[in-house]
């Protein structure tokens, strides 16, 4: 399976999903689209035990294309918001496990491609991960809040959320956004090692006992989704977000 933004490869009962969009694996439309069509394949596949995601080069994902979506118009920004909010529920409900290889930067919609995991294996070297959304002057499509809310404690959630600063890989570990760190060579393999002893769990009670786990949540996400209820399809990129995007860029202070 493949494509040119996302390819899958298998390790035995693990399926490998690289996003590989350079050079900062950053999202757009084309992006979440493939992302979607690699998880409905995955799904239809009976012998897929797990899924890992990581990213290819020095980033996990630089969170939105800030050269590209500042510049939507109205009909594409609806369409990147619950193409994102179908994406993040369909990850963070995956009825496997999920396991993130986070090879380098996760920032804005990469970290919260990363929350959506079960378990977040991340690089000891370094590298920026953070919420920086409020600097580019974009706020966050309702799905993404939620697994923020979710998956940090109220004081991380704010801290990140609303100072938008990037942290290092140590400081991530300390506030429950990874779960363990790695040399950089060491995060995939030990990823797929966690991937298989979860895969080794009887599937049908873990697809439960997830749910269970985050069945208000997703309850909240998925009815986002079929309602079309998120209230920044109203108004999503404020003006002036293209200028502190093209900022955020010069400064390399991290995508949306």
């Amino acid at each position: 399976m493949g494509s040119d933004m996302v390819h899958v490869e298998r390790d035995g009962a693990i399926a490998i999903c690289h996003l590989d969009r350079p050079p900062a694996n950053a999202v757009d439309i084309a992006f979440v689209d493939r992302m979607a069509e690699m998880f409905e394949r995955v799904l239809a596949k009976d012998d897929v035990g797990a899924v890992v995601l990581t990213g290819k080069g020095a980033f996990f994902s630089g969170g939105l294309d800030l050269k590209a979506v500042p510049a939507y118009g109205p009909e594409e920004q609806r369409a990147l918001i619950e193409k994102v909010n179908a994406m993040v529920t369909r990850i963070y409900g995956f009825p496997r496990p999920v396991v993130a290889a986070v090879n380098g930067h996760a920032v804005a919609a990469g970290l919260i491609l990363m929350l959506t995991a079960d378990y977040r294996v991340g690089t000891d070297a370094p590298c920026k991960i953070g919420l920086t959304e409020a600097r580019v002057g974009i706020p966050f499509p309702a799905g993404p809040m939620e697994v923020l809310k979710a998956e940090v404690t109220p004081h991380v959630a704010r801290v990140l959320a609303l100072e938008a600063r990037n942290i290092g890989p140590a400081a991530a570990l300390e506030k429950g956004l990874l779960d363990e760190l790695q040399p950089p060579g060491r995060v995939l393999p030990r990823a797929l090692e966690v991937a298989r002893d979860l895969a080794g769990i009887p599937s049908e009670a873990y697809r439960r006992i997830k749910r269970q786990l985050r069945g208000d949540t997703l309850a909240r996400m998925e009815a986002i989704v079929a309602e079309r209820s998120d209230p920044m399809l109203e108004a999503w990129i404020p003006p002036g977000a293209a200028e502190a995007s093209a900022a955020v860029l010069r400064g390399t202070g991290g995508g949306g």
